[in-house]
C-alpha cells in the first residue's frame, strides 16, 4: 500500500506517482492511492470513484467551477522506473516513465486538492483513467456517460505537459483511408494486369501540392497539416496488386468543424474512395472568457496554439474553455529518455495556486 502525502512540496509528490507503476488498464493501485489520500487528508473536498477514476470537489457556492483534469495512466514501462533523480535545488530534474506524461501535472493538482481549503471559484479535479490508449477505453467517457455534472464548469484546465506554458485549445484530427483498385496479374504479363499502386500517384502528388492553412485564432497561430501516414498494397513479389489503400491524417484548426474537415479533405480527394476511420474535433481557445483571461494574467508571458489533440476537445464540446497547462516537455512523452524539470513543476504550482487563491 502507498501512501501519498499531499501537504508534500509538488516535486515530492510527483517523484511518489511516478514510482506508483500505471500502465494503462493497471491504475487500481495509484487510483487507490489518490482516493484513500484525498478521503484521508482533504477533508473539504467530496470525493467519489469511478473505476479507476477519482473525482474530488469543493461546494462552497462560488460563482464559477474551474475544472482540473489530469490522467494517472502511462505508456508501457521502458525500463525507466524507478524515478532518478539529478542535479539539485532549481536545476533538479526527475527522470521515468510518466514524469512529463503526465503526474509531474497529476502532483501539481493533487497538491492544490489538499492545499487549496478556500478557493475564489469551486474547484473539481478529475483523475482518471486510459487516456494512453484507444479513445473508447478513456475514463472520461465512462465519467460523462454516469457522473456528467462532475465535469461542468466554467473553464477547464488540463495538466498535459505543455512546458509550463499555457496552450490554449487544440487542433482537431481526422485519418481517412483513400483505396485504389486494379487488377491482378502475373508480373511476367504485367499488361495484362493494373496496378493500383501506381494509380495512388495522383493522391500523393495531390498531398505534394496541398498548401496548409495557417489561421489566426484569437491571436493564436495554428498551423494545419494533411500528411499520407501509410500506404499499403500488393500480395506477392510477382503479382500486379489489385488493391493499394493510402492512409491520410489531417490536422485542422479549431475554426474548422469536423464536417468541414471532412468536406475539405473529400474535395482534395475528389474522384477517390474515401473512408474516415477516425475523427475528433478541434477546441477553440476560449481566452476571452473571464476565469480563463484570470488565469492568463496569473501565468504571465504569452499563451500559444496546442498544435495537437488532447482531452481539452473533450471539455471544449461540452461548452467549457479549456486549456493545456502542464510541467515538461511533450516532446520527451511517450519516450525512455522521459524526464521533467522540477522548476517546471513549481512553476506551474504557483500559477496556479495564485489564480485559484
Amino acid at each position: 500500500m502507498t501512501d501519498l502525502d499531499l501537504s508534500a512540496e509538488p516535486v515530492e509528490l510527483t517523484a511518489a506517482l511516478v514510482d506508483i507503476p500505471s500502465v494503462s488498464g493497471e491504475e487500481q493501485h495509484i487510483a487507490d492511492a489518490v482516493e484513500r489520500a484525498l478521503r484521508e487528508q482533504a477533508p473539504h473536498l467530496e470525493v467519489v470513484r469511478s473505476g479507476q477514476a477519482v473525482l474530488a470537489r469543493t461546494n462552497l457556492g462560488r460563482g464559477s467551477r474551474v475544472v482540473l483534469a489530469g490522467h494517472l495512466d502511462t505508456v508501457p514501462i521502458n525500463d525507466n522506473l524507478p524515478v532518478r533523480r539529478t542535479g539539485s535545488g532549481a536545476d533538479e530534474v526527475l527522470h521515468g516513465c510518466g514524469t512529463v506524461d503526465m503526474k509531474g501535472g497529476d502532483a501539481v493538482m493533487l497538491h492544490l486538492a489538499g492545499k487549496l481549503t478556500e478557493p475564489r471559484h469551486d474547484l473539481t479535479f478529475v483523475f482518471y483513467d486510459c487516456e494512453e490508449v484507444a479513445a473508447e477505453h478513456n475514463g472520461l467517457n465512462r465519467i460523462e456517460r454516469e457522473l456528467p455534472d462532475w465535469l461542468a464548469g466554467d473553464l477547464a484546465i488540463v495538466g498535459e505537459p505543455s512546458n509550463a506554458t499555457i496552450e490554449a485549445g487544440c487542433q482537431g484530427t481526422l485519418r481517412v483511408e483513400i483505396r485504389t483498385t486494379g487488377t491482378r496479374a502475373h508480373t511476367a504479363r504485367a499488361w495484362m494486369g493494373e496496378n493500383a499502386i501506381h494509380a495512388a500517384e495522383p493522391i500523393l502528388r495531390r498531398l505534394l501540392d496541398y498548401t496548409p492553412r495557417n489561421p489566426v485564432i484569437d491571436g493564436l497561430q495554428y498551423r494545419e497539416g494533411l500528411q499520407a501516414v501509410r500506404i499499403e498494397g500488393g500480395v506477392a513479389g510477382n503479382v500486379v496488386p489489385d488493391s493499394c489503400v493510402v492512409a491520410v491524417n489531417h490536422r485542422f484548426a479549431p475554426d474548422k468543424s469536423l464536417a468541414e474537415a471532412e468536406a475539405h479533405v473529400r474535395e482534395i480527394f475528389d474522384g477517390f474512395e474515401v473512408t474516415v476511420v477516425d475523427a475528433s474535433g478541434g477546441a477553440l481557445p476560449g481566452l476571452s472568457s473571464p476565469a480563463a483571461a484570470e488565469l492568463v494574467a496569473a501565468a504571465g508571458g504569452e499563451p500559444v496554439a496546442k498544435l495537437g489533440w488532447t482531452d481539452v476537445a473533450r471539455f471544449a464540446a461540452r461548452g467549457l474553455p479549456a486549456v493545456n497547462f502542464g510541467p515538461g516537455a511533450p516532446t520527451l512523452a511517450h519516450t525512455q529518455q522521459e524526464n521533467v524539470a522540477a522548476s517546471d513543476i513549481r512553476h506551474c504550482a504557483d500559477v496556479l495556486t495564485r489564480f485559484l487563491s
